[in-house]
């Protein structure tokens, strides 16, 4: 449907045959003039037939204008075609260095891209690289399985007998507040030093492992103090592995208990704000430690539980969802009297990033008012459990409850959906300090397979939201060998800054008995992991021979990539992994959805596609032809596949044996002959391994230059490919030089520069001066020009990129220039490639001058303007009447390349709606272009003000006068929480503070990940002329509108606009925030995915009489009173104590 223009009257009718003429821009018909019906408003663009564009009689004795007809500006868009045409026949070179290659045809060979082989042997070399580091892997869970059964359990052990490098020391010792400064750790810390690793990207020391514990556990606790003392005899082990493979990265063991041990040792990367890391919080420890779950919590929101206990349970909620990763499915709901969703999810939906932030904004809206209804929340739960209509994780079944207490024991709901079987484990949570007896809620986990845990406080939310999972982990510990497989996890950010990474996790089961004859025990000991760098794994996908809009990607089981290009995340969160889906990654469309299921099946496939590929730079969308090839990564769950465009089926492969040639042509790169033969950039590429990369092309080639007097291109520290055809394509650019562009005048048809970039990597630029202006990426693969004439025909116009918010463009010393490029392409033998591209650099202002004469009524610019008589009739031409009369030049993206209005010089480059909101909509809504929407889901945003979700507190619960007047409030427990909340807000130093407790983010302030919706255009079905009527009554506006062939533009020729009273609805292009699709709808229609293909979620002879703790503390009422005072008062307490481990192995 047309987008509406305008909000005016009665609409113009166009001019039929026998109106009389319009003198110059005088008025329009008066009021006798014939008149449309009354009504609703016309369409915003009324084509017209031939007919109606006759010319317009003028009226005796007067001169008069009228708007062109169709065939003279037919003929004017042909004169346009034909200069473009003639320019780059003369001066682009296509055709000369077609014959160049064919001249130097014995110094290539010519090879063949076979998809199906490439893509089987870069998946078998990233099987070969992840299958060494699952042998380390089971090395390190052997050797750890084994040392602690041998380990003797020690009641009596102390701080000074444990020696270990503590990788947050330094960091608290520079702290005067820290911990172990206030109480004076005994604790024996090891002093080391590091060497810089450009492997780790950090201070490493390879002789030694080092120890992370959270902020928020007790170094000198019994628990701990045994898990460093086992622990320690890993160190020879992650030795050994790194003896054995020297790529082994971090080598880590995620303990149980919350301590990590990981090898080789390295000073913790401390944050300015709170350190919050836990490794039991981290999604390659939860992936390994436990199978995939469906979860449903379910919170009381009954009159009792409002204040301190309301918040506390909305917390524990956020920090329970922080413990789910994407192959886990949840539901939030809330209960009193009934039961209902928290949020618009209507049943079990993917623990994904966006859906857990729905629940966790919807949890602040929680209110209480009510009686608790326990009945009503469990059949609600159960009823989500039951629903098999819908996609979830099909192993784990759970439910948590959060209540203040209650007396009500629900069996006859628990008899009803899960006994005898108990496929549903139920984990009750007591909130907050109060005096009901918890013992129906700890029979409802005894009952049914779970656990109680109790919440009095929020410095115990974090470690018994996460507890559950040692239950999870009971019937994978009883499986033994049939669980110890090693899974790999989503992309995520390394926390030692290693970049992105995949980790290959393993269980570590405790193998004691309690004594001979006793039961297995069936307590995990925690996770081994192994990381993989990203570019690990890139480096084993060609880089160069698939052209550069050809590329390599694999997916996971839920669709997410693991390689693709536009990987490429802005910021990441230490809590999240990376899951960019595939068809987030690319333009969706019904093939990619169809390929993306093949491989998250594991299937082998091969599809030629039309599909719709954005620009590098994101401006433009292009309809091209892809060849799509995978296969599954054996051993994994991941699955590889391949893109190739038809023209990078074949690709050159230099053969430069001659070495008086390679000198030859050697010299052509260095600056003394940029002067004759032009500038050239080169790509920066890996060419050696001693090459000193730089950001500065000039530094880069200086760098380059003095490298290769010291090697040959055939040196063994170098890789040969890249070095041949750089050195090829250098000497045949310059016989472009030397053939074609030394010889012309590059002033007389008003060009600034030209120019040819190959696939080798080289990019001249002549003349040498041009240089100076030249912006495009020196990586030709990387630059968009390049890219986009590849992929399509004809000359490809790029103006200068203008933002709206920026200035405008400064028109001085002519520097000001338009690219036009187009691709080559070579036929040998029967094998078609496109090995490099070739343009110009139009000069602006010359041929805005150009383009109103070649729209004009003169056959060149020296010939006289046509003055029309006093008693003559005449058409408008852009050159004449420009001030009546628009004319531009669009590119197929919608920006502005020309216009015959010297005001509109300087917005050359923006999006046309911009210019002309009035005739971009009419260009829109007649087809000439579409419009395509998506979303960035890799963007960075400033960061936002703070919130409460996260894992720290943001504020204090300040109590009520109702409060301060019921004696039952003071005589309870909860005004001692509320003081364990003051003195653990001590720990987190912005407990009172808005700031933000990014306990695992990085030692600077970070931008924020955010969602970016996008705009793109592109030409739409519309290839002819035609002439239309913008009708908006008396600012009605007549326009043609023709593509230029061969070309990537639109001639549009519009009367220029009489008044604003036509208000057109302007056309966004530019980038804009989003809070992306509509989660509470794509829910509704989840994409394909499959979770991994073992469960553990029961075993006969699992043990389940270890169900529930709880402890309180009874304080008097004179301690409370005076705490609560001084709470009021806002006086410091003193420091309190940190929470200890209580687990026992």
């Amino acid at each position: 449907m047309a987008v509406p223009a305008w909000t005016c009257g009665a609409s113009r009718p166009g001019p039929a045959p026998t109106a009389l003429p319009w003198p110059g821009r005088g008025p329009r018909p008066g009021p006798g003039a014939r008149r449309p019906p009354s009504g609703p408003p016309r369409p915003l663009s009324l084509l017209l037939p031939p007919l109606l564009l006759l010319p317009l009689l003028a009226a005796p004795g007067a001169s008069a204008y009228s708007f062109p007809q169709q065939h003279t500006m037919q003929h004017w868009a042909r004169r346009l075609e034909q200069e473009i045409d003639g320019v780059m026949r003369i001066f682009g070179g296509v055709q000369q260095l077609r014959e160049i290659y064919k001249d130097n045809r014995n110094l290539f060979e010519v090879q063949e891209n076979e998809p199906q082989k490439l893509v089987e042997k870069v998946a078998g070399d990233i099987e070969s690289l992840l299958d060494r580091k699952v042998r380390a892997l089971k090395r390190l869970a052997d050797a750890a399985e084994n040392f602690q059964k041998a380990h003797r359990w020690q009641d009596n052990i102390k701080e000074e007998d444990i020696l270990y490098y503590d990788a947050k020391a330094d960091a608290e010792l520079d702290d005067p507040e820290s911990e172990d400064v206030e109480r004076g750790s005994k604790v024996s810390t090891l002093r080391l030093d590091f060497v810089e690793d450009s492997n780790f990207k950090n201070k490493v020391n390879y002789s030694y492992t080092a120890v992370q514990i959270p902020t928020d556990i007790y170094k000198g606790s019994t628990v701990i103090l045994n898990e460093l003392n086992w622990t320690e005899a890993l160190e020879n082990v992650f030795i050994e592995n790194r003896r054995q493979d020297p790529t082994l990265l971090w080598q880590v063991f995620g303990s149980a208990t919350g301590v990590t041990r990981y090898y080789p040792a390295t000073p913790w990367r401390a944050p300015k704000k709170i350190d919050l890391y836990d490794v039991r919080r981290r999604p390659w420890y939860i992936q390994g430690a436990s199978s995939p779950k469906d979860m449903v919590i379910i919170v009381d929101v009954s009159g009792s539980v409002s204040g301190l206990t309301l918040k506390l349970m909305k917390t524990s909620v956020c920090e329970m969802l922080d413990t789910l990763s994407d192959d886990d499915y949840v539901n939030v709901a809330s209960f009193n009297e009934k039961a209902q969703p928290v949020s618009c999810f209507t049943h079990l939906v993917q623990a994904n990033v966006r859906n857990k932030k729905v629940f966790k904004e919807a949890v602040q809206g929680m209110v209480a008012k009510g009686t608790t209804g326990y009945k009503a929340g469990f059949e609600y739960a159960f009823d989500q459990l039951q629903n098999s209509n819908i996609t979830r994780a099909n192993c784990n079944k759970m439910i948590m409850m959060f209540t203040d207490g209650g007396e009500d024991r629900v069996q006859d709901v628990f008899e009803k959906y899960n006994w005898p079987n108990r496929t549903v484990r139920v984990f009750t949570f007591s909130v907050g300090q109060h005096n009901y007896d918890v013992t129906p809620l700890q029979w409802m986990a005894c009952a049914n397979k779970g656990y109680y845990f109790e919440i009095p406080s929020i410095g115990a939310i974090r470690i018994n939201t996460q507890e559950y999972l040692d239950v999870l982990g009971r019937p994978m510990v009883l499986a033994g060998k049939e669980a110890k497989q090693v899974q790999w996890t989503n992309v995520y950010e390394d926390a030692l800054g290693l970049g992105l990474v995949v980790t290959g996790t393993l269980p570590v089961f405790n193998l004691t008995q309690d004594g001979p004859g006793e039961k297995k025990n069936q307590l995990i000991l925690g996770v081994m992991g192994i990381d993989v760098a990203l570019n690990d794994i890139k480096r084993l996908t060609p880089n160069y021979t698939l052209g550069a809009n050809g590329y390599v990607f694999a997916i996971d089981l839920n669709g997410y990539v693991l390689l693709h290009p536009n990987l490429k995340p802005q910021t990441t969160n230490f809590r999240e992994p990376v899951t960019l889906d595939f068809l987030d990654a690319e333009l969706e469309d019904e093939n990619k959805e169809e390929i993306r299921r093949s491989m998250i099946d594991g299937n082998k496939g091969h599809k030629q596609i039309r599909t719709l590929v954005k620009s590098l730079d994101e401006r433009y969308v292009d309809e091209v032809v892809r060849n799509y090839t995978w296969v599954p990564i054996r051993s994994t769950n991941y699955s590889l596949g391949l893109v190739l465009p038809p023209y990078s089926t074949f690709y050159l492969q230099a053969n430069l044996s001659d070495q008086i040639l390679q000198v030859k042509y050697f010299e052509f790169l260095l600056p003394s002959s940029f002067e004759s033969e032009g500038h050239v950039f080169i790509a920066p590429r890996e060419y050696c391994k001693d090459l000193n990369a730089s950001d500065n092309n000039t530094e880069f080639l200086k760098n380059f230059i003095e490298l290769m007097e010291k090697v040959t291109p055939d040196s063994k520290q170098c890789n040969n490919f890249l070095l041949h055809n750089l050195i090829l394509d250098t000497g045949i650019t310059q016989q472009l030089v030397e053939r074609v562009w030394r010889d012309q005048d590059l002033n007389t048809y008003s060009l600034l520069a030209v120019f040819a970039a190959t696939d080798g990597g080289i990019t001249r630029v002549f003349p040498n001066k041009a240089a100076e202006d030249w912006t495009e990426n020196p990586e030709p693969f990387n630059a968009s020009f390049y890219r986009r004439s590849l992929d399509n025909y004809g000359y490809i116009f790029k103006p200068p990129h203008q933002d709206a918010l920026l200035r405008p463009l400064e028109l001085e010393n002519d520097t000001v220039g338009i690219l036009v490029s187009t691709a080559v392409e070579l036929s040998l033998g029967g094998r078609t490639l496109r090995p490099a591209v070739v343009g110009v650099k139009l000069d602006l202002e010359a041929w805005a001058e150009k383009f109103k004469v070649l729209a004009s009524n003169r056959t060149h610019q020296d010939q006289p303007q046509k003055q029309c008589g006093p008693s003559s009739h005449c058409e408008m031409d852009c050159e004449v009447n420009n001030e009546d009369l628009l004319c531009v030049l669009i590119d197929d993206g919608g920006f502005l390349v020309l216009s015959n209005q010297n005001h509109q010089w300087d917005q050359v480059g923006r999006f046309f709606s911009e210019v002309d909101a009035n005739l971009m909509l009419a260009l829109y809504n007649n087809s000439f272009y579409t419009r395509k929407e998506s979303y960035d889901y890799q963007a960075a945003c400033a960061p936002q003000p703070p919130g409460n979700l996260g894992a720290a507190p943001r504020g204090v619960f300040v109590p009520t006068i109702a409060d301060f007047l019921n004696l039952a409030w003071w005589t309870s427990a909860a005004a001692w929480s509320l003081f364990q909340q003051l003195l653990y807000g001590l720990i987190y130093h912005s407990w009172f503070q808005a700031d933000s407790a990014e306990a695992e983010g990085s030692p600077e302030a970070r931008e924020s990940s955010c969602v970016m919706k996008q705009t793109q255009y592109y030409f739409g079905s519309v290839n002819a002329s035609y002439n239309a009527i913008i009708d908006c009554g008396n600012c009605s506006r007549l326009f043609h509108a023709q593509r230029l062939t061969n070309t990537n533009l639109l001639f549009v020729v519009a009367e220029k606009p009489l008044c604003s009273q036509c208000e057109a609805g302007r056309l966004l292009q530019k980038e804009t925030h989003s809070d992306g699709p509509e989660q509470c709808e794509l829910v509704q229609r989840p994409r394909y995915r499959r979770g991994p293909h073992i469960c553990f979620d029961y075993n006969a002879t699992e043990d389940t009489s270890d169900c529930g703790r709880g402890a309180s503390f009874p304080p008097s009422l004179g301690v409370l009173v005076s705490l609560q005072l001084l709470l009021l008062l806002g006086l410091p307490p003193r420091p309190q104590p940190q929470v200890h481990a209580s687990r026992r192995l």
